[in-house]
């Protein structure tokens, strides 16, 4: 126990110094970004078994209606936010309402059928921008007192909601309502049996990670400024699994992990090998699957318990 207060205070200090290290500002703000909406997606597939198809959705969505308040409706950043995490809110609702009550393949199509429809009306819609997305999306300020235009003080407010939401992750895997997720993950006709409502736990975790994923996305459309149909597009959706996979579901600091490693090798490896990194990140993926099946982070912890 001790140690892992130690881990996380190191993990904090590091973190904070990171802008006074030379480390681009914006691509750690990305990285956080993506960290988050992996602990999103872990909470379904890590603490659940729910594998969703579809979780860009909730993502893409919540980018799309933040950016849009603030730019065109002049909306502030905290309310931009919390508009694109209601919608995120409302539709994995709607989502969830329909695909918990269903199974393994049954339910990974649905969401990846839904999220498709999603993608069409995002597509489609002219609030949206079409192929061309959302531009110029300001960051605004907190409160009206404190700007966040510059890259510094946009990164600590970043740091903060995600140090914010991982303590809230944290909390719950560990509550009572996070023990009865981790029953219905081992076995859930047992859980059933035992007198649980399944369904209902599940919707709600659905609920909660869409909301997750949602605040995700509009965090990083006001961090880079636009948001394009890729945030809303199957390939993130598959990228989100990735990465929970590659650093260890069923841990907190898995797929925080995996989303670093990620998307740093996107970001530096497509200036070297162009359209090769997606083949590269998925021989990557495939050795570190077949050597360390819990992903970096279970394995760790698999040998420590030992």
């Amino acid at each position: 126990m001790r140690g892992t207060v130690w881990l996380y205070c190191l993990l904090l200090i590091l973190a904070a110094a990171a802008p006074w290290l030379g480390l681009y500002s914006v691509f750690l703000m990305k990285l956080l970004c993506f960290s988050l909406f992996a602990c999103a997606f872990n909470l379904l597939l890590g603490y659940t078994n729910m594998l969703s198809f579809g979780h860009a959705a909730y993502f893409g969505s919540s980018a799309y209606v933040t950016g849009w308040l603030t730019s065109v409706h002049g909306w502030g950043t905290l309310e931009g936010i919390f508009g694109g995490v209601a919608v995120a809110m409302l539709l994995g609702l709607g989502i969830g309402a329909l695909a918990v009550r269903r199974q393994g393949i049954y339910f990974a199509m649905i969401t990846l059928a839904l999220s498709q429809l999603v993608f069409f009306v995002c597509l489609q819609c002219e609030f949206t921008g079409g192929e061309n997305g959302l531009q110029g999306i300001p960051r605004g300020s907190l409160f009206g007192l404190i700007p966040l235009g510059h890259d510094a003080v946009m990164y600590y407010f970043v740091l903060a909601v995600f140090v914010a939401v991982y303590a809230l992750i944290r909390r719950i895997v560990r509550s009572p309502f996070g023990q009865v997720l981790k029953a219905i993950r081992a076995n859930e006709a047992r859980a059933v049996s035992l007198g649980y409502e399944v369904d209902r736990y599940k919707l709600t975790v659905f609920v909660l990670s869409a909301s997750l994923a949602g605040l995700a996305g509009s965090l990083k459309a006001l961090v880079l400024g636009f948001v394009t149909l890729s945030d809303v597009s199957q390939s993130a959706s598959g990228e989100v699994i990735l990465m929970t996979l590659l650093g260890g579901s069923g841990t907190l600091l898995g797929p925080v992990v995996g989303a670093n490693i990620a998307v740093t090798l996107q970001e530096y490896l497509s200036d070297l090998v162009g359209a090769w990194v997606s083949v590269i990140i998925g021989a990557i993926f495939v050795i570190c699957v077949m050597t360390f099946r819990r992903g970096f982070v279970g394995e760790i912890e698999r040998r420590l318990a030992k």
